[in-house]
């Protein structure tokens, strides 16, 4: 990421993580080098495949809010997300 590019802070599964500003929450996790935000009922790691909403494939949790499409909501300072990646794995999905 260009150093001198503006950046936004977001906290994914815990973690700090620094996104572009003025991007789709899918294109952040995507610069930022995390393309699975959740986990099939097989199993497999899934993340954005139409970039427009229509497949549901890039579902987060967003500050609380479930089922969120990352493709669909832009990036903003201190955005909480959960992918259900982390739940499935718990047996919390």
């Amino acid at each position: 990421m260009d150093s001198s590019a503006r950046v936004v802070r977001i906290t994914v599964d815990q973690r700090i993580v620094e996104v572009p500003a003025g991007v789709t929450l899918a294109a952040g996790l995507l610069d930022a080098g995390m393309w699975a935000t959740r986990t099939s009922v097989r199993g497999e790691a899934r993340g954005p495949l139409c970039g427009m909403g229509a497949c549901f494939e890039c579902r987060v949790t967003i500050d609380d809010v479930l089922a969120q499409r990352a493709c669909l909501v832009a990036v903003r300072e201190g955005m909480r997300v959960e992918t259900t990646s982390t739940r499935v794995a718990e047996g919390n999905a």
